[in-house]
């Protein structure tokens, strides 16, 4: 017999955990609209409300879909790191890149134990490769903005950035929208870096920030879940 069954209310319980998730899923999409068209229009209220409900709601969502808590940390931490930015000072941008870094060490750390089920995953050819182009890609963008960045944000943009290229290339364990979502991840905070160097920015810089995170954040949920749910089907 197994676990589910011997809890008839189990299921019960998931069903209905699986209604609120659908209403908590739509108010982060309508949100996240919400915060996108408000940058584009230039409605800097709009942003300041919606961008630190995106979070909160996305790891409501996970959550209620049985998400594991790892994955929820990170999300949370995410949360942090994006009230911290909305500051404009170098203290609070500090503490920010902080929260975000743990909410990496959350992935990494999930992204670990999901490999250990599929043993060789990151290590196979194809994933050494992926590794080896996304440390070259960080070796060139480091050394192209080193010189315009402020000299006491190097260090520790530098280290960021080193967890969450880790990160990106760790993804991938959990499958296509995991890597994807590493990938733009990682493409959202250099987006970021370009505009702390102050190179030339595209028309809006802010919403492609967004629209980069957002969807970076929607894909590492969408692929943990996918392939944490694919591993525990009922009556296995």
């Amino acid at each position: 017999m197994t676990a589910t069954a011997a809890r008839p209310g189990s299921t019960g319980a998931a069903g209905r955990a699986e209604r609120f998730a659908r209403p908590v899923l739509l108010a982060f999409l309508l949100v996240a609209a919400a915060d996108l068209i408000g940058l584009l229009a230039g409605a800097e209220t709009v942003h300041l409300v919606a961008k630190p409900l995106l979070m909160p709601l996305l790891a409501g969502y996970a959550a209620l879909r049985g998400a594991p808590r790892l994955l929820v940390a990170a999300l949370l931490f995410g949360w942090g790191g994006d009230v911290f930015l909305l500051a404009d000072n170098d203290l609070a941008f500090l503490v920010g890149m902080g929260s975000f870094a743990v909410g990496h060490v959350c992935y990494l750390t999930l992204f670990g134990r999901g490999e250990g089920r599929n043993r060789g995953v990151g290590r196979s050819p194809s994933g050494l490769a992926t590794g080896a182009g996304y440390a070259l890609v960080l070796v060139v963008f480091l050394v192209l903005i080193w010189p315009d960045l402020p000299a006491d944000l190097r260090i520790p943009l530098t280290g960021y950035s080193l967890l969450l290229t880790a990160m990106a290339w760790r993804a991938g364990v959990f499958g296509p929208y995991a890597a994807v979502g590493g990938a733009l991840f990682l493409l959202s905070d250099a987006l970021i870096a370009t505009g702390i160097a102050e190179w030339p920015q595209a028309p809006a810089p802010d919403f492609w920030v967004m629209l980069t995170y957002i969807a970076a954040q929607a894909l590492l949920t969408l692929g943990v879940l996918t392939k944490h749910r694919a591993k525990h089907k009922p009556g296995e």
